[in-house]
């Protein structure tokens, strides 16, 4: 999950040795150093995706001690194991900084985490990052870690081709519309029915046919090879800017016509269960990660779904009754979307389970699909998982399922 913390002209604050490291967590420290070494010319924040920065910020409130022991001696932890990642950031670092390590170290010995990034990097003017999608989920989180600093929207690019561009940058990700760039590729529409959360037909209109107010999966062909390739992106028309559509993202397609929730159903009933959680427990807990899947194998058909907290001990005190977990759990399963709802009063879907997983969980999720080519910068984490091996990672940790 790369951050860049950008100094004035556009220049990072990391080596190309750190950039280019193969390393996600050791990256991840590097970069959060060099920029804490270079505070006062931080100019901007860029991460790909809201979650690289939701994670850098976990990494600052476990590692700060040691960055600062690192900035006042001017070396670097020996965890980092990279001789060339090694050798450019005590570079970097330029020898022991006692009077910067001592001011940032009472930043965050404060222990007030909002407003942080401003107390870090006086001078940042803006944070950017893709906050639409499944990225929504982390919007509060970020405003309480920016504070006053501004937090701009992305652009809507897919890994096969550029798709829209973001002229409101400011705009909340529940505001964010995006213009279409109509040669960056030739996109088709195909008629998109959110109550049967399926295509209607496999007819497409072109930018000319789509009309306002309907929704629509995106189709592209690209200058590339992508010949009427699916993205999997289902999206309202809202407008025109000049002749090109104005888009608004509501979620990604299923994959399938089994499946019983979506994306968007997933994060409003996660949303509401949060609130639910601290009312009835009488804690802050705070929900990092989440994710569902369907279990094909029970009968009727079971949706499991798997959060992880920030602080796991919480689940495990008296204080959680199995029987309040139980309540909250209830309460998640009436919030959940229709084609749930209409599925679970015909008896076709068993009662939804709830598991409650180890701190870290969801970093493994990230090391397996790095493993397994997924580019950093790219990963997100997944709110459906499909694949039953990967189902299997999250099963091992799990602390209790109601």
């Amino acid at each position: 999950m790369p951050i860049a913390l950008q100094q004035r002209k556009g220049v990072s604050s990391s080596p190309m040795e750190v950039i280019l490291g193969s390393n996600v967590e050791h990256q991840m420290y590097c970069h959060l150093l060099c920029g804490l070494r270079n505070s006062d010319s931080i100019d901007a924040i860029h991460v790909p995706y809201a979650i690289g920065l939701i994670k850098a910020m976990w990494v600052l409130e476990s590692k700060w001690k040691q960055l600062c022991d690192d900035i006042e001696k001017g070396i670097l932890c020996s965890v980092i194991n990279d001789v060339r990642m090694r050798d450019s950031v005590v570079q970097v670092l330029g020898g022991p900084q006692p009077d910067l390590s001592n001011r940032i170290r009472l930043i965050f010995e404060k222990k007030d985490w909002g407003g942080i990034l401003s107390k870090l990097w006086p001078n940042v003017r803006y944070i950017r990052s893709v906050m639409t999608g499944s990225m929504k989920q982390y919007y509060s989180k970020l405003k309480y870690y920016a504070g006053e600093v501004p937090l701009v929207g992305g652009d809507y690019f897919a890994s096969e081709c550029c798709v829209a561009i973001n002229l409101d940058i400011k705009q909340p990700p529940d505001l964010t519309r995006f213009v279409m760039l109509p040669t960056a590729a030739y996109f088709e529409f195909l008629p998109f029915d959110l109550a049967e959360n399926n295509v209607v037909g496999e007819e497409t209109v072109d930018l000319c046919g789509v009309e306002v107010g309907k929704v629509y999966e995106v189709v592209v062909t690209t200058y590339r090879g992508f010949y009427r390739y699916r993205l999997g992106d289902v999206v309202r028309v809202v407008g025109f800017y000049n002749s090109s559509p104005l888009l608004e993202f509501v979620m990604r397609a299923p994959k399938t016509s089994n499946e019983i929730v979506t994306e968007g159903d997933l994060m409003a009933a996660m949303e509401n269960f949060q609130l639910v959680l601290r009312n009835t427990m009488g804690m802050a807990i705070e929900i990092v990660e989440f994710t569902s899947s369907v279990d094909f194998g029970s009968s009727p058909k079971r949706l499991k779904i798997f959060i992880e907290v920030k602080d796991c001990d919480m689940i495990l005190q008296d204080k959680l009754q199995e029987s309040n977990l139980r309540k909250c759990c209830s309460d998640l399963e009436d919030s959940l979307g229709s084609i749930y709802k209409v599925q679970r009063n015909k008896g076709e879907i068993s009662p939804l389970s709830l598991s409650v997983l180890k701190c870290g969980s969801f970093d493994r999720l990230l090391k397996l699909a790095i493993e397994n080519g997924t580019p950093a910068s790219q990963y997100k984490p997944p709110k459906i998982i499909r694949n039953p091996s990967i189902v299997d990672v999250l099963k091992e940790n799990v602390i209790v399922t109601i």
